[in-house]
């Protein structure tokens, strides 16, 4: 650890937080993979496809996040029994409407950010900066997909009101 010039006691608090996230996106990951599966109606092609490239994107969030555990000389969580008791994310059933799964994802987002968020405040204890900067630049794509998915999600709404 000392070629990272980090504290190392003050560095298991961010492992900690970054051990949640790994599970967050793992459970985020699955949750995406059974809505592309189980899509159905109108929205199909869009849904399918837009579950598809999110899938990709945490699966790369993913290895990245390991990575960064293992950069800092720790061993990150890689069990699905850890993933299910770290997440702050739940299962979500296959038989949801498409509106539905992208208002569950949505709400996952949120979780996620805030999640990512404690990841920063512990990094910034350490003057982690590599962490503060990978987390950072998730944050922003995961707003983005959130504006985007919101975005979706009135243009629904608004034609299951006319």
């Amino acid at each position: 650890m000392s070629y990272l010039n980090l504290d190392e006691s003050k560095t298991k608090d961010t492992i900690k937080e970054l051990n949640i996230l790994l599970a967050d996106y793992h459970m985020y990951y699955q949750k995406l993979r059974n809505f592309h599966w189980n899509v159905t109606g109108q929205n199909f092609f869009d849904l399918h496809v837009q579950f598809e490239d999110m899938y990709n994107e945490a699966k790369v969030k993913i290895d990245e996040i390991a990575e960064r555990i293992l950069t800092l000389r720790f061993q990150p969580k890689s069990n699905f029994t850890d993933y299910l008791n770290l997440s702050n994310l739940k299962e979500t059933s296959s038989t949801i409407q498409d509106h539905k799964m992208v208002s569950v994802l949505l709400d996952d987002h949120s979780t996620i950010i805030n999640q990512m968020r404690n990841v920063v405040d512990s990094a910034t204890k350490n003057d982690d900066e590599g962490t503060i900067d990978l987390i950072g630049a998730y944050i922003r794509e995961l707003e983005k997909t959130s504006w985007m998915l919101d975005a979706w999600l009135m243009k629904i709404e608004e034609k299951q009101h006319a």
